[in-house]
Parts: structure tokens; sequence; C-alpha cells
């Protein structure tokens, strides 16, 4: 199984992906990945912040599809889920290498989202993610289901 997005709009004023930090108070479209059984609960009550991580407290997430369906990490892939989500940002700062020196306090500079770049260094797939603080600024938008996406590629030809 792979990853597809069955749709590919995005409400207006709305950012899309893109390799350049998010701009401050802008909206974007971001994904959570999960199981199942918390993509519900998520859906019943809201995001909960995570108590730590590399970035610190709050919610993480992406603007790369493909990164949120590889979390989490352990259960089977007819397990998880992606939770599609509408961010507004506010003021975001960039930590773009290990023990910078707000990597885990940013928020009490007054920041309300970290931006880690993609390939900086500070994340072993190279891609790009986002930690926002709080949850009142995320808006669900759906769930999404893996599903099986056409290869294209020398390995389809004979």
């Amino acid at each position: 199984m792979d990853w597809a997005e069955d749709d590919f709009d995005v409400p207006p004023g709305v950012g899309r992906l893109g390799l350049s930090a998010p701009d401050d108070n802008r909206k974007y479209v971001m994904y959570h990945g999960t199981t199942r059984a918390i993509a519900q609960s998520i859906l019943a009550t809201g995001f909960r912040p995570s108590p730590d991580g590399m970035l610190g407290r709050g919610v993480y997430l992406s603007r790369d599809l493909l990164k949120a369906s590889r979390y989490p990490i352990d259960p089977q892939v007819q397990d998880r889920v992606v939770v599609k989500v509408l961010v507004n940002v506010g003021k975001v700062i960039k930590i773009d290498h290990q023990d910078h020196p707000r990597q885990k306090t940013w928020h009490d500079y007054g920041f309300d989202t970290a931006w880690v770049p993609p390939k900086c260094g500070m994340v072993k797939s190279g891609l790009e993610e986002d930690c926002v603080w709080d949850p009142s600024q995320i808006k669900i938008l759906k769930i999404i289901d893996p599903k099986p996406v056409p290869t294209y590629g020398a390995r389809g030809y004979m």
C-alpha cells in the first residue's frame, strides 16, 4: 500500500507544500499520521499536544503527506491513517540544526509554530516537520486512508 490524496483542492488563501518556510499568520494544509483508534479520538476531542519531542511540547504535523504517512512507525500499514488539517501557523520560527538555542523553548519567545526545513539534517527522512503549540489553531478536515497507488517507472515495463 502507498498513500494518495484523493483531493488536491486547497481552500482559498491556503498555501500548498513547498520547500520554503511557512509564512507567518498564513493557513496551510498539513497532515498528522496516527492509528485509526487515535484518529477517532482526535475527531471526538481534538488534538492533544505531545508533552515532548524533537521540538518540545506541541502537535507534530507536516505539510508533506509522505512524511505523515510514515507514522506511527510500529503499526501495520492497514492500521495507519493520516489526519488532514488546516493550520493557522501564527508566528513561525525555523529550527534548522540540532541543539538550536530555541529548539525546545521556541514558544517561550512568542512563536506559535516551529518549522524544521527539509534536508537540514534534523529529520532522518529529510522531509519537513512542523510543531504547533496550540491545538486550537488546527482545524480537522478529514481522515485519509492508505490505498493502492499505481507505480510508474522502469519496473512496469518488460
